[in-house]
């Protein structure tokens, strides 16, 4: 029975990663009708043609087409394919580690935003507010009716420690931003990581979301050193960093407190 959920949660999950290619295309849009995630149907971007049903199944038309376009023939970028496929084996991670419990669908959301900032990040220096406040408040609204999701039964104490979370997580990231600002004469920190973290601390909660914020610049150093020896650029996207560190926060909070107390000699 469990080879059986993993596979249809596999399935499902790139499903759900076909869904959120749409999203990571259409929401950088500036133009406010290109903005829909709902209609138009999906569409060859170069010869504008609907995409058929059968060609838009994920993962096996993209292997079927040979990443082209039926019509045009123009090839279809490997994201599709990517963001199908982590998205499936991502979800399959979280059925493993949370089981079927109410919390499954609120992480799996907050995933899911992970997923669509981190790529649209990426590409477009910029996390859309339908991701981070969208999810803030939709991360807001769990903690009142899954109250599990912040370590509780209590609806009010859920509430209250998403609320937390958001003025903490949103917070020390903007924090950090002016301490940049006035370091480096120039904006640091983008207000989208600022929203970004406020949405991570409306799903996790204040002492995950701190946690988050003192994993990212670990991994974001690392990779701004390499950027600035290939290209010369100090501008990185910090957004998947902060979905790096809040999924670190998420899975091995535990492990980490236990490693930190265990250094300072604190049980």
């Amino acid at each position: 029975m469990d080879y059986l959920l993993t596979f249809f949660t596999f399935i499902f999950g790139t499903i759900i990663g076909s869904f959120l290619n749409v999203c990571i295309v259409r929401l950088p849009e500036e133009d406010p009708k290109k903005r829909s995630v709902v209609f138009p149907r999906s569409h060859c971007p170069s010869c504008k043609k609907t995409i058929p049903w059968y060609d838009n199944i994920p993962l096996v038309s993209f292997l079927l087409l040979g990443r082209k376009c039926r019509f045009c023939k123009t090839a279809i970028s490997g994201r599709y394919f990517l963001v199908e496929l982590v998205t499936g084996l991502a979800f399959v991670g979280f059925y493993k580690f949370f089981g079927l419990t109410p919390i499954l669908i609120p992480y799996l959301v907050m995933l899911c935003g992970f997923i669509i900032s981190t790529f649209v990040d990426i590409e477009h220096r910029i996390i859309p507010d339908e991701i981070s406040i969208g999810g803030m408040v939709v991360g807001f609204i769990f903690s009142f009716f899954i109250p599990e999701l912040h370590g509780t039964t209590s609806v009010w104490l859920s509430v209250g420690r998403s609320l937390l979370g958001i003025l903490i997580g949103g917070g020390a990231i903007y924090a950090m931003g002016l301490i940049g600002d006035f370091i480096f004469k120039k904006e640091s920190m983008g207000g989208g990581d600022v929203k970004f973290m406020a949405m991570v601390g409306a799903f996790l909660g204040w002492k995950l979301a701190l946690l988050a914020f003192f994993i990212a610049p670990f991994f974001g150093a690392i990779f701004g050193i390499i950027v600035k020896i290939r290209t010369k650029e100090s501008l990185i996207p910090y957004g998947p960093f902060l979905a790096v560190g809040s999924l670190i926060a998420l899975f091995f909070s535990q492990k980490i407190f236990d490693w930190i107390f265990a250094l300072y000699g604190i049980y």
